[in-house]
């Protein structure tokens, strides 16, 4: 069973945010991220007004003022791979900690530089999240088309989400099988030795790879035999409102009033 629910539950929802033309939303989501890239260090007071929008949106759609902040912290992980920042030349040292092969030093410059490093990576995730969430993916790749996207990255993102949820479902599949076939004392862990799972890991990759592969070619063929063209089709209609564009607007005239906070000083 392909579990779409995982990330389209809440696109059927009513709100003004679902109800944007999806280039809208594609467009402000990538100006948001460009502009808390654009920021200086530092700019607390613009990095607040950028959430304080992100607040009004997520009211706008109808999916709670804290349905982007809970999982926007899945990714911070990720963010921290800029510690080093911290350790930056720049700036007054804060301590010195003798590790005995090497001295690291933090510095407030540096320290600030890392937390606007995770104040920008937060922020974007977050209207990203607000994005998938609000917006059907098949009109997401639409409206990437309309904004002259390549059709061939388009495409293969498009297939790459259709299909990750069939391979998903074939790993899950292939992980019964080896627990069915792995039977082993009761109250004791299952399965061998370590190379023996090793090698069991091994042989399920490979046949992943193969059934993948079968399958990629039977809906080539599929494809072909219903006239596939090279372009994605959707069934909602894409035309821009009078709304779509005084939203659009009033979004451009935010980012540019962030960036006048951020700046000015």
């Amino acid at each position: 069973m392909i579990h779409f629910d995982v990330f389209d539950r809440y696109h059927n929802q009513d709100s003004s945010i679902h109800r944007l033309d999806p280039r809208v939303k594609v467009v402000v989501t990538m100006l948001f991220i460009l502009s808390n890239a654009l920021l200086p260090d530092g700019a607390w007071l613009a990095f607040g007004v950028a959430w304080l929008g992100l607040l009004v949106a997520n009211d706008q759609s109808n999916l709670g003022l804290g349905y982007t902040f809970r999982r926007s912290f899945l990714a911070l992980p990720f963010a921290l791979a800029a510690v080093s920042a911290i350790f930056s030349p720049l700036g007054q040292p804060l301590a010195s900690w003798d590790l005995g092969f090497v001295t690291l030093v933090p510095t407030d410059i540096g320290l600030i530089r890392f937390i606007s490093i995770l104040a920008r990576s937060w922020l974007s995730v977050q209207m990203g999240i607000l994005l998938v969430a609000t917006t059907q993916f098949p009109d997401i790749i639409h409206a990437f088309e309309h904004l002259h996207t390549p059709k061939a990255l388009t495409t293969i993102i498009a297939f790459l989400y259709r299909y990750l949820f069939v391979l998903a479902d074939e790993v899950f599949r292939l992980l019964r099988a080896r627990e069915a076939r792995s039977a082993g004392v009761p109250g004791k862990k299952s399965g061998g030795t370590l190379p023996w799972r090793a090698r069991v890991a091994g042989n399920m990759a490979g046949q992943l790879f193969i059934r993948s592969y079968d399958r990629s070619d039977r809906i080539h063929n599929a494809m072909l035999a219903r006239g596939y063209s090279g372009q994605m089709r959707t069934l909602n209609p894409h035309s821009m409102r009078r709304h779509d564009w005084i939203v659009f607007a009033a979004a451009c005239a935010a980012l540019i009033i962030i960036q006048l906070i951020g700046w000015i000083r």
